[in-house]
């Protein structure tokens, strides 16, 4: 997240803490269908709407905007579907259309256009062709905490359900024309850089601390915010940072994973209040399950936190709900999170629908048609391709 343009939050921490989300969207030329290197274009049309709650990001194909701090998932819907409209409406002035899914269906050019920026070409130059995979969105999740200790050991609770996140938001089977053969093929891609994924399991802020300056030293960052490990706890705000899940195209799939990971988050803090610094599963077993879960998505296996055994995803998340059930129904989003996470268990999530997109006609056109149309509801599909189905 480019730095000046951080998404705020309440200071203040009680037993209902604010979220806010980050989302990433792709630009898309309507008629190719491609991915368009347009961002610089983009952003001074959207920031007349959004101001800082929108930026650039690594390359001139994406465009992240990032709510305020919500109090609940009303709060969260309205500021999703506000900001996907000033986007779509930006892109639209400049001929293009927005689509949220965690890799671009046909592809981008390689090596990817970096924004200017001098952090994102230092980037570049240190990473070399590992920046290939740059061009990849995600949702991230904030949640206020009380400050970077319990941050950092909230983060220890949450990494074993990292793989049921992943999974629950795979929305990224499709990548340069082709089916990868994964539901989250962007968890896989960004695996290659070198600080990346689940983080070690950290018994204090100052270690951790310790570790993002061995890291440092190394030159394995830039500077902090290029610390990808899938929970952070955030270098600029009172937060702690969820960061495994793909870009998800369904507005209220993201309102439900939202209220859950807070959910998961206000469970975490209390056990770490109580003295419980969170279960050390082994790195090669968090890893694995990564695997597991980028491959099989929300209706295969995963492997559970508890004991690393394959179970039915479905099995693992009827499990998290059972443990933050009591904190979503005091927040009274029980019902809601409950519905739309059964559906996703039950139908499958974005991955499964752009394959049944794609097997209509074999044509992934009508991939990136399906992710326009349904990253903003009111947006209709696009391209004359679309308009002689």
């Amino acid at each position: 997240m480019p730095r000046g343009t951080l998404l705020a939050v309440t200071p203040k921490h009680d037993a209902r803490p604010t979220v806010g989300i980050e989302e990433e969207y792709f630009l898309v030329d309507p008629l190719t269908r491609t991915v368009a290197p347009c961002a610089s274009r983009v952003l001074p049309v959207a920031e007349r709407t959004l101001g800082e709650q929108v930026s650039g990001e690594f390359t001139e194909y994406q465009v992240e905007a990032k709510t305020a701090p919500c109090g609940g998932v009303e709060e969260v819907r309205d500021q999703v579907l506000g900001m996907r409209a000033a986007v779509r409406a930006a892109a639209l002035r400049e001929g293009l259309a927005v689509y949220a899914s965690g890799t671009p269906v046909l592809g981008a050019r390689l090596p990817p256009p970096v924004r200017e920026d001098a952090r994102y070409r230092e980037g570049q130059r240190r990473y070399g062709a590992l920046t290939d995979t740059s061009a990849v969105c995600a949702t991230h999740v904030h949640v206020a905490m009380p400050d970077r200790e319990h941050a950092v050991l909230v983060g220890n609770h949450l990494r074993p359900w990292l793989p049921v996140l992943i999974a629950l938001a795979a929305n990224s089977p499709f990548h340069d024309h082709r089916d990868t053969g994964y539901a989250c093929w962007r968890t896989m891609a960004t695996q290659l850089l070198p600080v990346s994924g689940p983080p070690p399991h950290f018994a204090s802020a100052d270690e951790y601390d310790r570790a993002v300056s061995r890291l440092m030293e190394a030159g394995a960052l830039v500077d902090e915010a290029t610390l990808f490990w899938d929970v952070r706890a955030s270098a600029h705000l009172p937060t702690v940072e969820i960061r495994p899940m793909d870009a998800v195209t369904d507005v209220e799939q993201v309102v439900a994973l939202a209220a859950l990971v807070r959910a998961m988050a206000v469970l975490a803090l209390d056990r770490v209040r109580r003295g419980d610094t969170g279960p050390a599963v082994a790195d090669h077993v968090l890893r694995a399950a990564y695997w597991r879960a980028a491959r099989d998505g929300c209706t295969g296996q995963g492997n559970d936190p508890h004991d690393g055994r394959l179970r039915p995803l479905p099995h693992l998340v009827r499990r998290l709900l059972d443990d933050v059930a009591p904190v979503l129904d005091g927040f009274g989003e029980l019902q809601e999170v409950r519905t739309v996470l059964r559906d996703l268990c039950r139908r499958g999530g974005g991955a499964r629908q752009q394959r049944q997109a794609h097997a209509h006609r074999g044509d992934l056109r009508d991939v990136v048609d399906h992710l326009v149309s349904r990253t903003d509801r009111q947006a209709p599909v696009v391209g004359p391709h679309a308009a002689r189905r």
